[in-house]
């Protein structure tokens, strides 16, 4: 599932389109285009030029010269392809090509991403990758509800998912299902620096997949740092894995 790290991968492919003049977009697939008709996006954007590719936690957006931006979530499976479909065009959900003949398309074989004009925000917290020291600490540590669970909360801070959260705790020592009312401001500032140096990592390495916790996440994983067997639970509505002796 793509996280923040995927979506920033995302967004620097689109920089490599960005100064190109829409000539044709392919909205047909009305659900992923939501709630948009058929050609309503297509008639906003053609004539235009995509001058920035930006982002927040998993959330793309595009803005035009003098247009409308276009949004895109690559939902659980979705990714930005540049080159032309071959054996199941159907996956391509969404797709704008340019006058020098290049295109990107919105490749999902689950039908999850979206496509929108002027996407709204306001529901997303800031950006895990760079959110400050006092904003993490006033949002990951307030109330009393399990850590990871507050990670994975969008509107706390943005950009966190399953494998990330599991990779960026193994990483800082603390328990997932330790509540935040528990946590001291060095924990806190522990784990937004883990959390930055877990999202660099995947980044640079291709994916969230890559962590050194991650690659060994599974009911037969052992602690990459202790050899200890890994607990696994349901925290946060979603299945956590960590070391039982490393996090407390």
């Amino acid at each position: 599932m793509p996280e923040l790290p995927e979506a920033e991968r995302a967004r620097a492919t689109l920089e490599s389109v960005l100064g190109r003049r829409i000539t044709a977009v392919d909205d047909s697939d009305t659900y992923v285009c939501r709630p948009h008709q058929a050609g309503e996006i297509a008639a906003a954007l053609v004539g235009h030029e995509l001058v920035s590719a930006h982002r927040r936690g998993k959330f793309l957006w595009l803005q035009t010269d003098d247009g409308p931006t276009l949004g895109l979530h690559l939902g659980m499976a979705g990714a930005i392809a540049l080159e032309a479909a071959r054996d199941k065009p159907i996956w391509d959900r969404f797709t704008v090509e340019f006058e020098d003949g290049s295109r990107f398309a919105l490749r999902d074989r689950r039908r999850l991403a979206r496509a929108v004009l002027n996407p709204d925000f306001s529901h997303v917290g800031p950006d895990a990758a760079d959110v400050g020291r006092d904003e993490f600490r006033r949002r990951i540590g307030a109330g009393n509800t399990a850590l990871k669970a507050r990670l994975l909360d969008q509107g706390a801070i943005s950009g966190v998912g399953n494998l990330l959260a599991d990779q960026a705790l193994w990483q800082a020592r603390l328990a997932p299902q330790r509540t935040t009312s528990q946590l001291s401001a060095e924990d806190l500032d522990r784990l937004r620096r883990e959390l930055r140096a877990a999202v660099r990592s995947a980044i640079r390495r291709g994916g969230v997949h890559t962590g050194s916790f991650v690659e060994v996440r599974d009911r037969e994983g052992a602690c990459p740092r202790c050899a200890r067997g890994l607990a696994r639970a349901t925290v946060g509505g979603r299945t956590t894995y960590w070391c039982p002796a490393c996090q407390e």
